[in-house]
């Protein structure tokens, strides 16, 4: 579903891939590791289309990095969900407006908005706080609201972000279980993380790690307790 063939790309004079290659399959799971500034963002605009390799190229399902027209972008994002570390939500807006917003930007018709976002709320938990603006919501309701806008439009694939950068420990266990049930209902999810402890809750899922502008897969040690 997802091909990355000897992608080659830099910020100005800074190197941040070099013969990058990297393959995610339908319906997946995986972490993508590697400390902060390393090139996790910039991979997954990559992804998104956001920005275009130097050198090589970028596929997604029918899509390529080289070869897309402008006017083919948006399409390839209805396939994408993104999730954020800081949310980017519509701070003026209630939860249901959030999502409204969403649908009305992608063109679905009136008539089927109100059905998708109370299907996605409740996929997340958070119908009964529709009417609340976001300003009143926890870290965590927050961004159950941007996995809810993330799915919204049934994406092929999630990519997160560091989703439990501003979460505490228990919230962050939550995020990933939904992230988790979103997956096994047929999205492939991507998770970006610098934070160890978060992939070892799933040890067996699988793991890359970002290195010297290359994607390695990785197997974490888990040490048994006494």
């Amino acid at each position: 579903m997802l091909k990355f063939k000897d992608v080659h790309f830099n910020y100005g004079n800074q190197k941040i891939f070099e013969g990058l290659n990297f393959t995610l399959n339908a319906g997946e799971f995986a972490y993508l590791l590697g400390r902060t500034g390393i090139g996790k963002s910039t991979l997954f605009d990559l992804i998104y289309m956001n920005v275009f390799p130097a050198k090589g190229v970028v596929e997604f399902e029918n899509f390529s990095s080289s070869s897309i027209r402008q006017k083919e972008i948006p399409l390839l994002r209805r396939k994408i969900g993104m999730v954020f570390q800081d949310f980017q939500l519509l701070t003026d807006r209630n939860v249901y407006s959030n999502l409204e917003f969403v649908l009305e930007v992608t063109g679905v018709k009136k008539k089927e908005i109100k059905k998708k976002i109370l299907r996605a709320l409740n996929e997340v938990g958070l119908a009964h706080k529709q009417n609340k603006m976001t300003r009143e919501l926890s870290g965590g309701e927050k961004q159950r609201l941007a996995i809810a806008r993330a799915i919204i439009n049934e994406p092929k694939l999630i990519l997160a972000d560091e989703p439990t950068g501003n979460l505490d420990p228990q919230t962050s266990v939550e995020i990933l279980d939904l992230l988790k049930k979103v997956n096994r209902r047929g999205a492939a999810v991507l998770v970006a993380t610098h934070d160890y402890e978060i992939v070892k809750m799933n040890p067996n899922e699988k793991i890359f790690k970002i290195e010297n502008g290359k994607i390695f897969r990785v197997r974490l040690k888990i040490k048994k307790s006494d």
